[in-house]
This record gives C-alpha cells, sequence and structure tokens, in this order.
C-alpha cells in the first residue's frame, strides 16, 4: 500500500471564534481524558484494518490541539506510530494557537516528533484580533514564533485572514509586513467567509457587522501576492506561499520546474505543506476524531461530530469491530469498506466525480496543475479524451493554460477559481 496521510482532530479550544464553523467546543476540558481514550482506540482500530500501512504526514488539527495536556498529545502520537509505520521523514504538523503556547510547550511538540507548526495568527492588528474574537495579541505572535524557534522548529506556518468588513487595505498591508518580518518557512492566507450558524452570520443578519467585500478582498490578495512575491515566498496554491531557495524572489513561478509533479513527495525545492499536498492531489488520507473525514478507495467518509457521541460510540463498538473484521463474512472487503458504529456519513465516488474532482483540487496548484500522465494513471482514462470541451472553453476564457505535460489555471484565473472548478464537476 502507497504511502498516506492521518488527520487527528482535536476537537478543543480555549474559546470559539465567532466566524468559525468548524467542529469545535470550548469548555469541555473534563471530557480531555475519555476523549483521548476513545480516539487512540479508533487509531488503533484503524492500524489493524489497513494492515498498518507506511505513513507520511500527520496533521494535528482542530480547535486547538495545543490546549490538551502533553501527556495525552504523547498518548495520542504513540498511537499513531504503534498503529501505522511513520516513515522516518514525516511531516508532522500541529496546529497551534499562539495565546496557548510557550517555550516548554513547543519543546514538547518536539519531543513527540512534531516538526511542523501552524499558527493561527489571522491578523497583527489588535482592533481586528478582537473582532475577530481572538484570544491572543499581536506582540504573542512574535512571542510565540521565538520560543517555536528555541524549542527547534525550522518549519513553521502563519495562518492569516483578510477580506473583513470595512477593512483598510493599510492594516492588511501592515499585518503582511510583520508576518514577513518574522520570517516563517510558509503563509496561508484565506478570505473571510460568513458561514451560516456561526455569530458573525446572526450578526451579519441583523446589521451588527458588515459583510465582505469581495472586490476589496481581490485587491488584497494581489497586493498580498506581490508582497510575498517580493519576500522571496513562492505561490504553489490558491491559497499557500513557501520559502523558496535561497535567493530565489519568486521570479520564476511560471517555470514549471519549480515544484516536481512526480512522484508525490519528491525533495521540494520550498516549504510546503506535504499534508495538504495529499488533499489537492487527491489521495488516500484516514482521519480520526469527532467529524474527521476521510477519503479512501473511492469512498469518503465522516465521523460523527458531537464529542459526547464520539467517545460513546467508539468505547462500546471497538470490541465489536474487533471481531468484526476477522469474521468471515467480511473478508473480502476494503478497509473503508468496514462497518464503523460512529460514522456519520458515506459517500461513493464514482468514475466521472472522481475525475472531476482530481480536476478542482489539482488546479488549486497553481505551478503543479494537474498532469496527464497523473490523470491517466489515476482514472486509466486520458484526460483530453474526458475534459476536451472544458478545456477548451476555459483556454478561450484565458482562463486554464495547457502545457506539454499539464493543464494550470492562469494568472487571472486564481481569483476565479470557483467558476473554473465547478465546469469539471457533474
Amino acid at each position: 500500500m502507497p504511502p498516506i496521510s492521518l488527520y487527528i482532530h482535536i476537537p478543543f479550544c480555549q474559546r470559539k471564534c465567532p466566524y468559525c464553523d468548524f467542529n469545535t467546543y470550548a469548555g469541555l476540558n473534563r471530557l480531555f481524558e475519555p476523549f483521548t481514550a476513545a480516539l487512540v482506540k479508533e487509531i488503533e482500530l484503524a492500524g489493524e484494518v489497513n494492515g498498518h500501512p507506511p505513513v507520511r504526514t500527520i496533521f494535528l488539527g482542530g480547535g486547538t490541539p495545543t490546549v490538551l495536556p502533553a501527556d495525552l498529545l504523547a498518548q495520542i502520537m504513540a498511537a499513531c506510530r504503534r498503529s501505522f509505520d511513520v516513515l522516518p521523514d514525516a511531516e508532522i504538523t500541529s496546529e497551534a494557537n499562539p495565546g496557548t503556547v510557550d517555550v516548554t510547550r513547543f519543546a514538547a511538540l518536539r519531543a513527540l516528533g512534531v516538526n511542523r507548526l501552524s499558527m493561527g495568527v489571522q491578523s497583527f492588528d489588535e482592533a481586528e484580533l478582537h473582532f475577530l474574537g481572538r484570544i491572543h495579541s499581536a506582540d504573542d505572535v512574535e512571542i510565540a514564533v521565538a520560543a517555536a524557534r528555541q524549542a527547534g522548529f525550522a518549519n513553521i506556518n502563519l495562518d492569516l485572514i483578510y477580506g473583513l468588513p470595512d477593512q483598510p487595505l493599510a492594516t492588511w498591508q501592515r499585518t503582511l509586513q510583520r508576518a514577513v518580518d518574522l520570517g516563517p518557512q510558509h503563509i496561508s492566507l484565506y478570505s473571510l467567509t460568513i458561514e451560516e450558524g456561526t455569530p458573525f452570520a446572526d450578526w451579519a443578519a441583523t446589521g451588527r457587522i458588515g459583510t465582505p467585500d469581495p472586490d476589496l478582498a481581490a485587491d488584497m490578495y494581489e497586493v498580498a501576492d506581490e508582497i510575498l512575491e517580493g519576500a522571496g515566498y513562492v505561490q504553489y496554491e490558491i491559497s499557500n506561499w513557501g520559502k523558496g531557495k535561497e535567493g530565489n524572489k519568486g521570479k520564476d513561478r511560471n517555470e514549471s520546474s519549480q515544484l516536481p509533479v512526480f512522484p508525490s513527495f519528491p525533495s521540494f525545492p520550498s516549504f510546503v505543506c506535504r499534508h495538504n499536498l495529499t488533499y489537492w492531489r487527491n489521495e488516500t488520507y484516514l482521519g480520526f476524531g469527532p467529524g474527521a473525514h476521510s477519503s479512501q478507495d473511492g469512498r469518503r467518509w465522516a465521523g460523527i461530530k458531537p464529542v459526547p457521541a464520539y467517545i460513546e460510540r467508539v468505547t462500546s463498538a471497538v470490541a465489536g469491530c474487533s471481531t468484526v473484521i476477522n469474521h468471515p463474512a467480511v473478508a473480502g472487503l476494503r478497509p473503508s469498506q468496514l462497518p464503523s458504529p460512529w460514522t456519520d456519513f458515506v459517500e461513493e465516488i464514482d468514475g466521472r466525480l472522481a475525475m472531476g474532482e482530481t480536476m478542482m483540487l489539482g488546479l488549486r496548484l497553481v505551478v503543479e496543475g494537474v498532469t496527464f500522465e497523473r490523470f491517466q494513471q489515476r482514472h486509466e482514462w486520458s484526460m483530453l479524451d474526458v475534459f476536451s470541451d472544458e478545456i477548451a472553453d476555459l483556454e478561450r476564457l484565458d482562463l486554464l493554460e495547457r502545457l506539454p505535460d499539464r493543464v494550470r489555471l492562469t494568472r487571472r484565473a486564481r481569483l476565479l477559481g470557483d467558476q473554473v472548478f465547478a465546469r469539471f464537476l457533474p
């Protein structure tokens, strides 16, 4: 079995931000230990079912993984290594909130094998941080980055949010500059979306807050690209920039040699999030924890979301599942077809939808795009036979570029990605 990726969902946080629609909860500290015990059981069962395959990336997300005590995180990481063949050069990422970490906490993460941090900074403007409901200050970010480096981290990502209602372009430029000045290896930028069911959605509906201006957000995106390129970052995905080789100022992003595309994880010339490449290349990943998603063997599924229900179902069902997987009645089933009492939904991805998703996800990689070779190997069809009309139409609109070995978005299309992706889905 080829190497896979693992996503570990830690659904706890100190305070839930009003824009967040993720499956996260504040004030559930009493569930830390029973949650960890259930999560460990789920990981162990998955390793057994799948034959302990090699793992190339692990991502601890949430929520805020760093709110869990270090001894509980150690149990989770030990379960991953016990149940899967975690490769020596595996990328192991933990999300972190600058308000929940210090050098001691970072040192504990490093001791567990975590070698990449992703910090939810969002802004360096105090008023914007307050608006977003963040628990940290701009100075806290600088302290956290320094502490992470002191603990030995050499691969740090900063998440930033733009397109806030009435956000001045000048504050966004200052946020970008402060982020660049800290010298992280990777920066991710996300446009604020008012998600249904969040406090922001309620406040927008009643006029308490405004709504994002898409034109201003587009201007902010272009300004960000200029600033990051000038600082030596290479955009490799619609929302992600990684530090290039020393002296690379990002001027050669149109060169197809910038990011090798085959095999799946070569030695990249810049810092990229290898875990997210699994998603964008539509490859196999297993998710653990409440609401975590998985994709394997043409099937996608997600776990039940409420934490107490997740704990109860996993705890009561694991013993039975261990018996079921050895029963002759399921001997011929693939791992993704085995029953799971804590699964919330399962979706079968048929051939045509799978092809469309390969295009939709792969085109997010703005340099690599989708290669003809990879598409053919994955689907046993030629991309140009399946999508010749769609590709030709998008080329005429200057939204897609066809190279000898691949297709990818034009620079103009990076702001219109959703319109392009929709053309490939059934």
